[in-house]
């Protein structure tokens, strides 16, 4: 077996049963097959409808705020998920951070991220809301893509204050839930792990999955999209329009021959 995925403590683990081996083997692995080929269809079937649907036109001042505080902090919360789930504790444990001192590191960012996600996202639903030319806009997809999307982060805000000890006597999600997500990306699930975790971190992982799972189907698709082709697109050359191109007489129908300064 990995060393990667590999528990600090086995024999803390329950006994695998089906339950456990439906919810933490058989959904993840179910949900990013339907995120790979729904994201595939939707490519090949819908280009067109491969976007955010902005709603920019409507609305600008609330989103001027919404927009840069949910996007910032949820990348930092992404961050904050690759660093705590990919890393083992024993890495970091190895060049002299214990786990004492990794959580003062992580804790005080993941809260700021996490709030910063959370007010963003208030915002954004806010805004769609009481604005109606944007709600007028929104679709089933949409609102089925905040419903999942906002239960996901609050359940994460939750298990940030839970693993931090503000409510609770704090848990170290990285002998448990960090162990078993690494198990599931290398092809050797231990479910075992999962289904030690509190109730608060599972709740929250279900809910991600199940968000994965609706992503190809909705405006978060934009998420994959990155304009690369700008880099090497050649220039725009754009030219001052003048009041009186032709001297005074009136401009006829058609072209006009360019002129040279």
């Amino acid at each position: 077996m990995n060393a990667l995925a590999v528990p600090l403590d086995a024999t803390e683990f329950p006994e695998p049963n089906v339950a456990n081996e439906l919810l933490w083997i058989a959904l993840p692995y179910v949900c990013v097959a339907i995120l790979i080929v729904g994201l595939v269809w939707r490519y090949r079937y819908d280009q067109f409808g491969w976007t955010t649907r902005s709603s920019q036109l409507y609305e600008k001042r609330l989103l001027r705020i919404a927009s840069p505080l949910f996007h910032f902090g949820f990348l930092a919360v992404i961050a904050g998920h690759i660093l705590g789930l990919m890393i083992p504790e024993s890495w970091t444990e190895a060049i002299g951070i214990s786990e004492h001192t990794y959580h003062q590191l992580t804790v005080p960012l993941s809260l700021t991220a996490g709030a910063a996600t959370v007010v963003g996202l208030a915002l954004l639903i806010y805004r769609r809301r009481t604005v109606t030319r944007v709600l007028e806009r929104t679709s089933v997809s949409d609102k089925l893509m905040y419903v999942f999307l906002g239960l996901t982060i609050l359940l994460g805000v939750l298990v940030s204050w839970y693993a931090s000890g503000i409510f609770g006597e704090g848990h170290n999600y990285r002998a448990d839930v960090a162990v078993w997500f690494r198990s599931i990306l290398m092809f050797q699930p231990q479910p075992e792990a999962m289904a030690a975790a509190p109730m608060i971190f599972q709740l929250h992982v279900v809910a991600g999955f199940l968000m994965f799972a609706l992503w190809p189907f909705t405006r978060l698709v934009h998420v994959f999209s990155a304009p690369i082709q700008y880099l090497a697109r050649p220039y725009i050359v754009y030219r001052k329009r003048e009041s009186h191109p032709t001297g005074s007489r009136a401009p006829r129908r058609g072209w006009e021959p360019s002129r040279r300064d």
